[in-house]
């Protein structure tokens, strides 16, 4: 309103201005009212025209924010987004700019989601070409939501993962199989087999079904290989049976070396050959082929704990016509022994267990009673105890455990486990029972040779036993003076005195006397019989003697 007040006063000083003008120049009135009517057309048209543009100014702002306003309505939708709100207050020029800029930002968005999913389609129809798989299910010419990319790019990460766990496991699975194949000596024989082994690993399909095809190749290649090895494992375990009972010289054995580690197929042509080769000289040295596996055989028994009767059974083990009969016999033999070994082998180790405990606790046992151990001085007498005492306590719970064991094959086989003809726990106990019977006749020797000894101390006198000692080198050996009169008197009259020198005091004799006359009053008519001989008697008079012999023998002594 400010602006067209001044414009008004600008347009009343012009109008006076040009009557100014026109007063000077002298224009006529009715020039005057023309030129005034046309400055008024003039300015008339002017804003005339002024108001057509500013219209159409105005229709334009309005078509622009109308079109915007749809716009944007569809890209909301298509987006998914909420519908767009205008500010209130705005002014059509500021609306319609504000509309415009909020749809370039609407459209850019979509623009970049139409790109994303064309990237991530083309990813997908990269994989799908390598895996084999189906593509994502979305439409790629309409735009995906936020929701949608984001289950996209989850779904083509994991994809992506299977597809390099793939191509790992295929990569492994190949070189397997190149390994394979070159072992066997195999080249390619199918399709299949060829892209595996020559085909761009890139460029191979990881399908399932190509994975689940390269694991069966590799299955199969596998069970050859080891068809092939224990074909070659029978065929070495034959040579080295007829080597041994050939007696093959090392030299030979070496030579063939290569051959029994390998098992290409032209190692197994070989040991076929040798096994050829050894069959034809066992059959020119029956004897002595029979004689070895009769070795084998004996050693086979001798594992599996056969009774003396059990050995028996086996009469062409002493047949002298040697023949191929004979040796099939033999052979036949060798390997049901040894089937029986592999089936019972643990309940077999375990008893061979117990026994070489049970031999290592008799032969402490019996270290144990030789007095002879105790001049042993570098330790060993401690740890042999030691050992005894924990060998004394492992023994039953090894049997124990062998009982439990044993008890569960019985019942699973239903037949009994025999050790050397007999059930294993009576072989056990008839050990121990033999053991502790040798142990009371041990004792009862020994009591018999000390009764003994008494005796004959009792009878001859006591002979001083001095315990031997070591000594150091170049110790001089002490000197011993022995009243020998007075030694060979006291012996000869039977007292067993010693003078205090020799260690022994003058109450031996009233110890004597004791052990004399208990012996008088313990044994009939008052005699002591000894255990050698049971017709000499002694009483105490005839072992003293009289004073006369007494004199007799210092006589003698001193002479």
């Amino acid at each position: 309103i400010l602006h067209a007040a001044e414009s008004v006063a600008y347009m009343n000083r012009a109008m006076v201005r040009l009557q100014d003008i026109w007063d000077e120049i002298g224009i006529p009135e009715e020039q005057r009212v023309q030129r005034t009517n046309d400055v008024n057309k003039h300015i008339k048209g002017l804003l005339d025209l002024m108001i057509v543009e500013e219209e159409g100014l105005k229709k334009r702002l309005m078509k622009s924010i109308e079109s915007c306003r749809e716009e944007l309505s569809q890209l909301c939708s298509e987006l998914q987004l909420p519908p767009f709100e205008e500010e209130e207050g705005c002014s059509m020029l500021q609306m319609e700019k504000n509309s415009r800029t909020r749809l370039e930002v609407m459209k850019e968005h979509k623009k970049q989601r139409m790109e994303e999913i064309k990237d991530l389609t083309a990813k997908d129809r990269e994989l799908c070409d390598i895996m084999c798989t189906t593509p994502f299910s979305i439409d790629p010419n309409s735009v995906p939501s936020l929701k949608q990319l984001e289950a996209y790019r989850a779904y083509l990460d994991d994809l992506t993962k299977e597809k390099e766990r793939r191509h790992e496991e295929f990569v492994s699975i190949k070189k397997e199989i190149v390994v394979y194949m070159d072992d066997l000596e195999q080249q390619p024989e199918t399709s299949f087999e060829t892209d595996v082994m020559c085909e761009d690993e890139e460029e191979f399909c990881l399908s399932n079904d190509n994975i689940a095809a390269l694991k069966l190749l590799l299955s199969q290649l596998q069970e050859r290989k080891a068809e092939n090895e224990l074909r070659c494992l029978g065929l070495r375990t034959k040579i080295q049976e007829l080597w041994e009972r050939l007696r093959i010289p090392q030299e030979d054995r070496d030579a063939f070396a290569e051959h029994m580690v390998k098992s290409k197929k032209k190692n197994i042509e070989a040991l076929q050959t040798e096994v050829q080769r050894l069959e034809v000289l066992k059959m020119q040295s029956m004897k002595s082929v029979i004689e070895a596996i009769r070795a084998e055989i004996a050693l086979l028994w001798e594992k599996c704990f056969y009774s003396q009767e059990q050995q028996q059974a086996f009469v062409p083990y002493h047949d002298e016509d040697f023949t191929e009969e004979l040796l099939n016999l033999h052979e036949a033999e060798v390997s049901t022994l040894k089937k029986y070994y592999e089936a019972h082998s643990e309940l077999f180790e375990g008893v061979s267990k117990w026994q070489d405990n049970w031999t290592l606790y008799l032969e402490l046992d019996k270290k144990a009673n030789d007095p002879s151990r105790f001049n042993n001085r570098g330790g060993n007498l401690l740890k042999e105890e030691k050992q005894r005492s924990d060998l004394q306590k492992s023994l039953p719970k090894l049997e124990k455990n062998l009982k439990a064991q044993i008890d569960a094959w019985e019942e699973q086989h239903c037949k009994e486990f025999l050790v050397n003809g007999q059930k294993f726990l009576e072989y056990v106990q008839q050990q121990w029972d033999h053991h502790h019977s040798e142990k009371e006749k041990e004792k009862l020797e020994r009591q018999m040779k000390k009764t003994k000894q008494t005796q004959e101390d009792m009878l001859y006198g006591t002979v001083m036993r001095t315990p031997s000692k070591r000594r150091l080198a170049g110790t001089p050996t002490p000197v011993k003076v022995r009243k020998v009169r007075h030694s060979y008197i006291f012996n000869r009259i039977g007292f067993g005195l010693r003078t205090p020198g020799n260690g022994r005091t003058p109450r031996a004799l009233d110890r004597n006397k004791e052990n004399i006359s208990h012996l008088n009053r313990n044994t009939p008519g008052g005699a002591l019989r000894s255990q050698d001989t049971q017709d000499h008697t002694f009483t105490f008079n005839s072992i003293a003697g009289s004073y006369s012999e007494f004199a007799v023998n210092v006589g003698f002594t001193s002479d």
